[in-house]
């Protein structure tokens, strides 16, 4: 019954940060379970650990308990939640050669930049554009549906756009400005005749004032070397966590 399945979760949650994964969710689904853990990376001694752990308090087959196709999808989910970026721009009049792509994980970030000066309206659609769709939308999928994959994602996707929703909040208050990105990709640039330099949003720093910004790299995509290693060894995680799962 559902108040023995609760139990029996709260007790293999319990079970598993006694392993070391402080923060872990799980999910049941008729005779499956989905499971994400905190983790750099998995061990096969924690694999089997964490599987053994959850057949015995949920009285679930192995074969049926998923840990490592989480993380091979939602390398293809952050893909999508950048192009939504690129889409709205675009719809909201943005030229697409003026849209690069970017993989800076050094810098914790995978990147949309729209160089090119945009509206107020434009930058606030494109903020919420992938919170609404990969988040919101594809949770309430996810529950009609049943699919514990889906819901996973959808709060994955909630807790990545953090930026992007203090950046909206930030500029919701502001009056009319035009949006811009530099080669950085960590920076924006406003262009306002409002002195913004008081303003202490949170999460946000002021860097200064300049008459033009730079917007001379317009490659269409670009990868830095730690992002490419680091993306190929997440890959092969994965493909061998769903390898060993089978």
């Amino acid at each position: 019954n559902i108040t023995k399945t609760k139990n029996g979760i709260m007790i293999a949650e319990n079970l598993i940060a006694t392993k070391g994964f402080e923060n872990s969710i799980i999910f049941v689904n008729n005779d499956s379970v989905s499971i994400i853990v905190k983790a750099e990376k998995l061990e096969i001694e924690q694999i089997a650990q964490i599987q053994n752990i959850i057949s015995r308090e949920l009285k679930v087959e192995i074969s049926n308990i998923n840990i490592g196709i989480v993380c091979i999808t939602y390398i293809i989910y952050i893909i999508f939640h950048e192009l939504l970026h690129s889409l709205s721009y675009i719809l909201h009049g943005a030229k697409f050669k003026n849209i690069t792509y970017g993989a800076h994980l050094e810098k914790g970030i995978l990147c949309c930049l729209c160089k090119q000066n945009i509206t107020k309206k434009n930058i606030l659609n494109s903020l919420l554009f992938p919170l609404f769709y990969l988040g919101l939308i594809t949770y309430v999928i996810g529950l009609i549906i049943s699919s514990p994959l889906l819901i996973i994602l959808s709060i994955l996707n909630i807790s990545g756009c953090s930026g992007d929703i203090i950046m909206f909040i930030y500029f919701i208050k502001l009056r009319n400005f035009e949006y811009t990105e530099l080669d950085d990709p960590i920076s924006f640039a406003l262009y306002t005749s409002d002195n913004i330099s008081q303003n202490k949003p949170y999460g946000l720093k002021y860097i200064g004032h300049a008459e033009n910004v730079e917007r001379n790299d317009l490659k269409k995509l670009s990868v830095s070397k730690i992002s490419f290693l680091l993306l190929i060894l997440l890959i092969i995680m994965s493909l061998v966590l769903i390898f060993v799962k089978r």
